[in-house]
């Protein structure tokens, strides 16, 4: 069984799944960062598919972006024309190829924390 990773984002501030955030994963190797794949969440704040399926896993470090401010703006919580939050870059490895990574987002307009989930 080969890896694969996965994500969500929650939206802590209203006590929902955040719908509409667009995600981009990208494979850093040293100074090099290149684009695998654009998702959007769902309306359970999940992605479709898996980021990162079976098929195309590959260990390694790699960094997700989340596109919080387009959301947070739609949601009328982003506050004024300057946010606090807009593109949250998380960096994280992958070192065991047979494993199911889980990378989620709990957003507020104000804070976000992120854990390896299951």
């Amino acid at each position: 069984m080969a890896g694969w990773l996965s994500t969500h984002v929650l939206d802590t501030a209203r006590g929902v799944p955040a719908e509409g955030i667009k995600i981009v994963l990208y494979r850093l190797s040293g100074d090099a960062r290149e684009q695998v794949v654009e998702m959007a969440t769902n309306d359970d704040g999940r992605t479709d598919a898996p980021i990162l399926p079976a098929e195309s896993f590959q260990t390694g470090t790699y960094e997700l972006v989340f596109y919080a401010g387009d959301y947070l703006r739609a949601c009328g919580v982003a506050g004024g024309d300057v946010l606090f939050l807009d593109e949250i870059p998380i960096r994280f490895g992958m070192d065991d190829a047979e494993a199911h990574y889980h990378v989620p987002l709990l957003l507020s307009p104000f804070g976000y924390s992120t854990y390896r989930g299951s």
